[in-house]
């Protein structure tokens, strides 16, 4: 039986609102008994937010389904020597991070880590950049640049921080296969019985075919058919969206 890695924005829901079909494609897949990671670059939620998030929409998922950024920035930082963290993020972070063994300060910190928030102001941006230009390690948790709103996004943030010091962060979510080898390890699955399903061709299709996923690209988000041609790889499936997937 295949593991599951599924996105959530672009794949289960547009905002809030579920995309047709969706909420019984996941209903299926637990049935079936699917091991199953619901996996998202948005580090600002838990697993209980977001497992409340999806019940809004009709979608019942136990909040040990949920795999976010957070977490995985989280469990890249175990393998790593330093325990002290500056981090500019908001609670889900900081809250992963503590349980990682993590302390979370401003004094001499051994990471600079970088979420999102909508906090953000001058004095992070000084002490982030002072941290690593003194040899802080730069971790951020997801490339992404904004949101559907164009809301500023971690990639956003990093930027005046890189361009200050000169330095790019190492950033744990999608594209990065780092978070799919972590979100496998989460449910002990295997990259050759795992099938990702995402909307976008530059995150998910190419984290998958990175870490060696089978890939499925749903057309209701981000990427559309003709975005295919314009990459130099390819997913093994392609469904206008979830609720038509007949492979799994």
């Amino acid at each position: 039986m295949k593991s599951v890695i599924c996105d959530i924005d672009g794949v289960l829901l547009h905002d809030n609102r579920l995309i047709p079909g969706s909420d019984l494609f996941i209903h299926r897949l637990l049935e079936q008994g699917n091991p199953l990671v619901l996996l998202t670059n948005y580090p600002v939620q838990t697993g209980l937010d977001l497992q409340n998030r999806l019940a809004s929409a009709g979608i019942n998922v136990p909040a040990s389904c949920f795999y976010t950024s957070a977490m995985a920035t989280a469990d890249f930082l175990r393998h790593q020597h330093g325990t002290k963290a500056y981090v500019i993020g908001e609670g889900a972070l900081t809250h992963e991070l503590y349980n990682a063994g993590f302390t979370i300060t401003d004094i001499n910190p051994d990471f600079v880590i970088v979420g999102e928030t909508r906090s953000y102001h001058w004095d992070m941006i000084h002490k982030a950049a002072q941290f690593i230009n003194n040899g802080a390690r730069f971790i951020a948790t997801n490339p992404d640049t904004h949101g559907p709103s164009f809301s500023p996004a971690c990639g956003a943030l990093c930027a005046p921080i890189e361009l200050i010091c000169g330095k790019k962060p190492f950033y744990v979510g999608k594209p990065s296969a780092w978070i799919i080898r972590s979100a496998l390890n989460s449910i002990n699955a295997h990259s050759d019985n795992t099938v990702i399903i995402g909307d976008n061709m530059k995150t998910d299709i190419l984290a998958g075919f990175q870490a060696g996923l089978e890939t499925i690209l749903v057309t209701s988000g981000v990427s559309q058919l003709t975005d295919i041609e314009k990459e130099p790889f390819e997913p093994n499936h392609v469904f206008s969206c979830a609720g038509d997937i007949d492979v799994i």
